[in-house]
């Protein structure tokens, strides 16, 4: 067999770890539950039941592609390393301190979050760099080696150095490097002019303390990972899915693990984008509902937004603000605890609230019979008819339905007087309302009209409320892929290879230095290439260059693109031109008159995307055949329904469903209400619109 055309990608979630192999054009996947103490456990099962059913053995596999939420999930539940932060003295408590802005005005108890390391775990030395990268204060060597000593008594695994504009110039943070490794071999460091390369202490010194904190477990996590696979007879590379959309390689990543921080999402937003460009869609209103978190994101010209800034934790309502800020680049979406997983309570004023604790895979929601006492979002979808407990993930779970009725009557009936089926009622709808209202917010923030969106629906949970999501924010189109459920894995086999560098240089436009800035972007491309060539040493290298700009005396950039030839020979007028051209876009106006800044600079190398063949809209023609029926809760008429039952697999190209309707398939169920019409396309996307619209299109 031709191992170039066996490729395997794995995405392990807070509930499932999904796997996808791909054998020439063939798909196989599964999903089971992660297992937490030994994530590789999961993936070696999923890997051996996919090549079950392919028939192969996984020495026939040629290529691995893994996302994981580990490293997000350990930032969150503080599970990292014993860390230690140096930094510039004077500068210890900036971690502590945030930018001192209040993430909600009118809370007059507002807490602010606690740092990763408390502050006995960060530690200060006397240097000091100026803005413009010179040395004001040389390095004490004597002062030097009492901070080792004082590291290794301490007995830390990890070290985050983060010093004063080292962006500009890290000789100091390389001397502090050398020092430690001489005398603490063992101990991981990290340096955060490796690390987050930009202005802005407090998000530079987050992120390489974040990087530091999940060094070991990750890995540790990636070595085990390595033996297990190779053990398992497995001889291919293995390369790791990044936050910003690419695929770097197993070493970078366990260098750099805070770069995984959203590879699993990163995945899914690919995944939408492989599936816009194929139907020719412009835009599209990805939503990833999995079994821990929701997530949603803009994707316009078939490309998802980026950003190079976002926030782990959130602890306030999700409240921009009030999260861990990570400045690495990363696909911008916005991310909330609505997943099957997610736990249902009753608050103080006797309102439903859903997330953002989840009950994972151990023990899973109460219809798991796992030991599982609260009712989570699995248990509103099981007593609603939405989902079949006989033929959950494919029959390998079987769902208890009188354990769903028990916990969602002890939690949310008894408290609010109502059966256990208005409970279920409550939970969903409250859900569904906090990712509608996310995606709204998401939308205004960008300055978007959701309604001239289509949705791309995907993960687990998904397809269960993404009509219902339509229904709320008036999106008429919606596509439900095939391997929707696995929807993540199949975009990391999607994803290119890639990496993007960036640095912080200040100045100003109308002191442009064309021979410093095409100087620093060739640096920056050639770290970026390189890279990349660690992943693929053939391979065709595109590079795209990005400055971030704004005016004099505003508080943040925006990403302004820059061709080749605008990087190799820099030019003011040119500059601005782009700037404003990009600024009118946002913001409707340019304002005259003031300097522009430039403050950070970037270089994203990439091998070229996977190519899409275009897939042609069919039209409704013959009803597809039913299973059965089965009695289904519509929350848009707040009545029970009789449903028909389809298998997707039975679904023929152009045939149509009817809703109120349920279509099933292995690992996710499509919940077809009164309100659309599915009808199945050429490349096995079911295309869901609202039902007078199919009459209209049938009619004409």
């Amino acid at each position: 067999m031709d191992k170039t055309t066996v490729r395997m990608g794995v995405d392990i979630g807070g509930t499932f770890t999904d796997v996808v192999l791909e054998v020439a054009k063939e798909q196989y996947s599964t999903k089971v539950l992660t297992t937490y103490a030994a994530p590789e456990d999961a993936i070696i099962d999923g890997m051996q039941q996919v090549c079950a059913k392919a028939g192969i053995v996984p020495g026939d596999i040629g290529q691995i592609i893994h996302g994981t939420t580990l490293a997000t999930n350990a930032l969150i539940e503080r599970r990292g390393a014993r860390t230690a932060l140096i930094t510039t003295t004077g500068f210890r408590d900036v971690i502590e301190m945030r930018t001192e802005s209040r993430f909600e005005q009118y809370d007059l108890d507002l807490t602010l979050p606690d740092p990763l390391l408390p502050r006995q775990q960060r530690y200060t030395i006397t240097e000091r760099i100026d803005a413009r990268g010179k040395v004001l204060i040389e390095l004490d060597n004597d002062e030097l080696d009492t901070l080792v000593s004082q590291i290794e008594q301490a007995g830390y695994e990890s070290v985050a150095i983060g010093l004063i504009h080292s962006y500009l110039n890290d000789v100091h943070e390389r001397q502090v490097q050398q020092a430690l490794a001489s005398r603490l071999p063992g101990v991981m460091i990290s340096l955060s002019s490796e690390v987050s390369p930009q202005m802005r202490e407090y998000e530079r010194f987050n992120t390489v303390v974040a990087n530091a904190y999940i060094k070991p477990l990750m890995k540790s996590y990636l070595g085990r990972l390595q033996g297990r696979l190779q053990q398992a007879g497995v001889d291919c590379a293995v390369f790791l899915m990044h936050s910003g959309g690419g695929i770097i390689s197993i070493d970078s990543a366990a260098e750099f693990p805070v770069r995984l921080v959203e590879s699993g999402p990163a995945g899914g937003a690919v995944f939408a984008a492989h599936i816009a460009a194929r139907y020719g869609l412009d835009k599209v209103l990805s939503f990833d509902m999995g079994g821990t978190t929701a997530k949603i994101c803009l994707i316009k010209n078939q490309t998802p937004k980026t950003s190079r800034v976002f926030e782990v934790a959130r602890t306030y309502r999700f409240k921009k603000g009030s999260g861990m800020p990570i400045s690495i680049p990363v696909i911008d979406m916005v991310e909330i605890g609505a997943g099957g997983g997610s736990l249902a309570s009753v608050d103080s004023m006797h309102q439903i609230r859903v997330g953002p604790h989840s009950a994972g895979s151990e023990p899973g929601p109460a219809c798991y019979g796992r030991g599982g006492d609260k009712p989570a979002v699995t248990d509103a979808d099981l007593v609603l008819g939405k989902l079949d407990p006989d033929n959950f993930a494919g029959g390998s779970i079987r769902l208890q339905v009188d354990s769903s009725t028990r916990a969602l009557q002890a939690v949310l009936g008894q408290p609010l007087a109502m059966d256990a089926q208005t409970a279920a009622y409550g939970l969903v709808e409250v859900v569904d309302e906090n990712m509608a209202n996310a995606a709204r917010v998401h939308a205004v923030e960008n300055g978007e009209d959701l309604t001239e969106y289509t949705m791309i629906a995907f993960g687990g949970a998904a397809p269960l409320h993404a009509a219902r999501l339509c229904e709320k924010l008036g999106v008429d189109r919606l596509l439900v892929p095939p391997g929707a459920g696995v929807g993540s894995a199949i975009g990391f086999l999607r994803a290119p290879f890639s990496f993007e560098a960036n640095r912080s240089q200040y100045m100003k436009l109308s002191q442009l230095k064309p021979e410093v800035v095409s100087r620093l972007l060739q640096e920056l491309e050639n770290e970026a290439t390189a890279f990349v060539r660690s992943c693929d040493g053939q391979a065709e290298i595109h590079t795209e260059f990005k400055a971030y700009m704004r005016y004099s005396g505003q508080g943040w950039e925006i990403p302004v693109s820059l061709t080749n030839q605008q990087a190799r020979q820099p030019d003011a007028a040119a500059y601005q031109q782009l700037f404003e051209a990009d600024y009118r876009a946002l913001f409707g106006r340019v304002v005259d008159g003031m300097d522009i800044e430039i403050t950070v600079w970037a270089a994203n190398a990439s091998t070229p995307a996977h190519g899409v063949s275009p897939i042609q809209r069919v039209e409704g023609g013959e009803d597809a055949s039913a299973r059965g029926t089965r009695a289904v809760f519509d929350a848009a008429v707040g009545e029970v329904v009789k449903a028909d039952v389809v298998l997707r697999s039975d679904m023929q190209t152009g045939q149509r469903v009817s809703g109120p309707a349920v279509i099933t398939e292995d690992e996710t169920t499509i919940i077809v209400p009164l309100s659309r019409q599915g009808i199945r396309q050429a490349d096995g996307c079911i295309d869901l619109l609202p039902q007078a619209d199919n009459q209209r299109r049938s009619a004409s």
